[in-house]
């Protein structure tokens, strides 16, 4: 009974040395080579500049079509007040050339008046005229 007592022990420290060394050397982490380091930094450059340019695109994308947006209503904007302007324009022209016309016709009626008026003077004192017949009459 004294010798199985010695072997249990002895073989349960064989079996677990036999367990534990093992897996006591898989959790060991190892050291990345030269190689895997420069793989690894290299991904993570290729996955920076990638993010990077996506980032740039949609940028731009992004700034192109708020700025076709800004150029199309700053557009309209600009055709509309000049439409307004036009029209403004047009009925101020339309306007002042109605005063005018209405103007020139009043002056010219004036003046036909006074040369009427004048001829009418004239002919009043020359004989046989309708003006003299009618200057002879009370």
């Amino acid at each position: 009974m004294n010798k199985s007592i010695r072997i249990v022990p002895a073989a349960l420290a064989l079996a677990f040395a036999a367990v534990a060394l093992p897996a006591a050397a898989q959790t060991q982490p190892a050291q990345p080579t030269t190689v895997e380091k420069v793989e690894n930094t290299g991904e993570k450059a290729w996955d920076a500049t990638k993010s990077g340019t996506k980032k740039a695109v949609n940028a731009t994308e992004s700034g192109a079509k708020k700025a076709w947006k800004s150029t199309k209503t700053t557009s309209k904007k600009a055709w509309n007040a000049t439409k307004r302007g036009t029209g403004k324009a047009v009925d101020a022209t339309e306007n002042t050339a109605g005063k005018a016309g209405t103007a020139v016709s009043n002056t010219a009626t004036a003046a036909a008046d006074k040369t009427r008026q004048v001829g009418d003077k004239i002919g009043e004192k020359i004989p046989g005229t309708p003006q003299n017949e009618a200057a002879k009459k009370p």
